[in-house]
């Protein structure tokens, strides 16, 4: 008897029964019959204290900018007129309104740059230092960021001040240099320009803190690789950590643009009140039109003007933020 013959057969086990074919998801089944609607009524509490907050403000200011409505109308003793376009058109005809419109362009920009310049090395610098240095510098941050706008224009007119600034002092102990009793508000350009180192030193802070944050999620592989391929320090920035921070820098900017287009207490505090003509922006000149020369139809209108203006740099925001998106 051979070995073949001694052997038994193994036994197979059966195969098992495959599954049941899951059943096909119906189109229109993809989200409960409620999903579209929890979000608005998460947002329906922000939306409804936005309208009531800055709803009729805004539906006054539209109203407003296209009537007739000085001190006559505001005490009752006239009725306000519709006038149409007529406000637009003579303040868009006006050179100086022109003039303020480029002189708070150029304040804008100006302050964006330093801020997000000063923001991105500081923010670079924080991530070189101890822990405790880091700690020290972010309390430091935190401290100016929350100093009240009158608390910090209050000192910069005093740094700043002809006869007691400790500016002046300094600068005059560098050789050949001799500031004691200037006058940095004798001249508009040197004025905003103290102006805008108060912009800059309050808007400084967050932008460090939010680029801060953003560069801890910049992977380390990706800037070791780039060191390896012989990129230097200023090519590991601009094509790696630069690319990933991208969002967060449009996003400052805009951000940036909006407020520093919106300056209006340290102008005012700064100049006692009543700013020269040379320190108008468009937040002042709409202020004096309305409440100084007590013709709020204009206000309104070169207020509502810039408005519009801003809304043409959210709008490019945006389409930055879209291509963004549809580049990840």
């Amino acid at each position: 008897m051979s070995a073949a013959d001694t052997t038994s057969p193994v036994k197979v086990p059966p195969p098992r029964p495959a599954p049941p074919p899951a059943a096909a998801k119906e189109p229109g089944r993809t989200r409960t019959s409620g999903g579209t609607a929890v979000p608005w009524a998460l947002l329906a509490p922000c939306l409804l204290v936005l309208a009531l907050v800055m709803g009729y403000p805004l539906v006054r200011l539209v109203t407003l900018s296209f009537q007739k409505f000085g001190q006559s109308q505001l005490w009752g003793f006239q009725p306000a007129e519709s006038v149409g376009f007529d406000n637009f058109a003579e303040v868009l005809g006006d050179s100086t309104f022109w003039a303020v419109v480029l002189r708070t362009i150029l304040f804008a920009a100006g302050s964006v740059i330093f801020t997000m310049v000063a923001g991105m090395l500081i923010a670079l610098l924080l991530q070189r230092v101890s822990g405790w240095v880091k700690t020290l510098i972010n309390i430091a941050l935190v401290a100016s960021w929350g100093m009240p706008i009158i608390v910090a224009t209050t000192v910069f007119k005093w740094l700043f001040d002809a006869d007691y600034g400790i500016f002046n002092a300094l600068l005059s102990k560098l050789p050949g240099v001799d500031m004691i009793g200037h006058n940095w508000f004798a001249s508009g350009p040197q004025g905003l320009l103290v102006i805008m180192l108060l912009v800059v030193w309050g808007a400084v802070p967050f932008v460090v803190i939010t680029l801060s944050a953003g560069l801890t999620q910049v992977p380390k592989e990706l800037e070791e690789a780039a060191r390896l391929d012989g990129a230097g320090y200023w090519g590991v920035f601009r094509h790696v950590t630069l690319p990933i921070l991208k969002p967060i820098i449009v996003m400052l900017t805009t951000l940036s643009v909006i407020w520093d287009m919106g300056v209006f207490p340290q102008v005012f505090v700064m100049r006692g009140g009543h700013p020269e003509a040379e320190f108008q922006l468009l937040t002042t000149y709409s202020y004096d039109k309305a409440f100084v020369v007590n013709d709020y139809a204009q206000g309104s209108a070169i207020a509502l003007l810039t408005v519009l203006l801003l809304l043409g740099v959210v709008a490019v925001y945006m389409r930055q933020m879209l291509k963004i998106g549809e580049v990840e």
